[in-house]
């Protein structure tokens, strides 16, 4: 039976560890900061995405060039090394490393959100939902599990931040609405989704100017970067909206067709 897992150190208890990898690396032990080495922040931040990953497991994704033992000595001496430090923040038993549960991990925070938003909850602190994920995961790290780790959390952003402003769009807070789609859209432009709910905003607040504005915007965006249209979906959010603008123009547009004149003069 595989022991319990026993903290490395005794001084997490009686303090606030905090370990950021959104916007960049950086462990802090009371607010102060924790100095670790490159390689070593690669090991705490695999540790903290993939908590309670098998030693073998964990290997393989920091040392994948090498084989599964020489991985695994490196492993091993990454841990001795990481026990040095009497602020290490890291839990072991036979098979499994994981954090230290002192540790409070910032990611763990914007899938707290995420979860929460996704089961119908609107968040208590909606500033502070914003703010969640605002920032990439480790930036500058290329590892290939950073980079699909960094994707997933990209897209669960995205999806709160839309659900969010769905959630503020059917209670009619239209500005909390307004907040939320625009900083999805702030995070990926092209998206067409935030574009939409934008629309939708304005359209249910009777500024009719500023969804076709909104719309137009998008379009204009999407046509210089990707020469595509909108789609048939969001081009029919403003079908009511348009129509009269259409019909307006189309009359202007038709030639007018006059009655011939008769001639003043009569042929005898």
């Amino acid at each position: 039976m595989a022991d319990s897992p026993t903290p490395t150190t005794g001084r997490l208890r009686d303090a606030e560890v905090r370990l950021h990898l959104l916007g960049g690396f950086r462990l802090t032990h009371d607010d102060t900061p924790v100095v670790v080495p490159r390689g070593l922040q690669r090991v705490i931040a695999l540790i903290g995405l993939r908590p309670a990953t098998t030693r073998t497991h964990l290997a393989g994704l920091l040392w994948p060039e090498t084989t599964e033992e020489r991985a695994l000595s490196s492993l091993r001496t990454a841990l001795w090394r990481l026990r040095q430090d009497p602020y290490c923040p890291l839990a072991t038993n036979a098979d499994t490393v994981r954090l230290d549960p002192a540790v409070q991990v910032d990611v763990d925070k914007l899938v707290d959100t995420a979860g929460r938003v996704r089961d119908g909850q609107t968040p208590t602190d909606a500033a502070q939902a914003l703010a969640a994920g605002r920032h990439d995961l480790l930036p500058g790290w290329y590892d290939e599990w950073v980079l699909a780790e960094r994707e997933r959390l990209r897209q669960l952003r995205l999806h709160m931040l839309e659900q969010v402003a769905g959630h503020h769009l059917v209670a009619g807070r239209h500005g909390e609405a307004l907040d939320a789609a625009l900083e999805a859209m702030a995070a990926e432009p092209l998206r067409e989704t935030p574009h939409r709910l934008v629309v939708r905003i304005h359209l249910a607040e009777g500024n009719a100017f500023e969804a076709v504005h909104a719309f137009y915007v998008y379009r204009d965006l999407l046509l210089r970067e990707l020469r595509l249209e909108p789609s048939p979906a969001m081009s029919a959010l403003l079908d009511d909206t348009l129509e009269p603008i259409r019909r307006a123009s189309q009359a202007t547009s038709t030639p007018r067709r006059y009655p011939a004149l008769r001639s003043t003069h009569q042929s005898g």
